[in-house]
């Protein structure tokens, strides 16, 4: 594998969650805004750069779809009262139930099935499989990251570091 074969992968289990997603009803707002939502219902309270460092969008892509949920009244931001100049952002009342519902229900064995081009259950179950642990295994990797800048930024902020 090189660095096209991944882009092609990354590509092609985009559009996998892109089908799944969109068959539960989400596919009205744009998938990267999608992504954001669900990382807020995932991390409720959370600052703007947080979800930043979570999803990998860019802070002003992060900051304006965040705009966008808080006027389509989905999302509700305060600032942060130990740090003035952080936004935190957290979903509406009902929202998080309801999401956890809809994406509960959200079937990926359609969307990965289509993709293989098969709907053989045993190849489905297995590359759903291997996606999981693809997914556990990047996943603890990168919030052992984000949390380790997270501890740096706090240690630099809390003026722990010697200069």
């Amino acid at each position: 594998m090189n660095g096209v074969d991944l882009f092609r992968l990354g590509y092609l289990v985009m559009k996998m969650g892109e089908r799944a997603v969109g068959d539960a009803g989400f596919s009205a707002a744009p998938t990267s805004v999608r992504l954001i939502m669900g990382d807020i219902v995932e991390h409720p309270g959370s600052a703007v750069g947080e979800i930043t460092a979570r999803t990998g969008f860019p802070q002003s892509h992060v900051s304006a779809s965040v705009a966008k949920l808080r006027e389509a009244g989905v999302v509700e931001t305060e600032t942060d009262p130990r740090d003035r100049r952080r936004t935190l952002v957290r979903a509406v009342s009902g929202v998080p139930e309801r999401w956890a519902e809809r994406m509960a229900s959200v079937p990926i064995e359609n969307a990965v099935a289509a993709t293989l081009g098969t709907d053989e259950p045993v190849q489905v179950a297995e590359v759903i499989t291997l996606l999981d642990a693809l997914l556990d295994r990047f996943e603890k990797s990168h919030v052992r990251r984000v949390r380790q800048d997270a501890d740096q930024a706090r240690q630099i902020i809390g003026g722990d570091r010697k200069c």
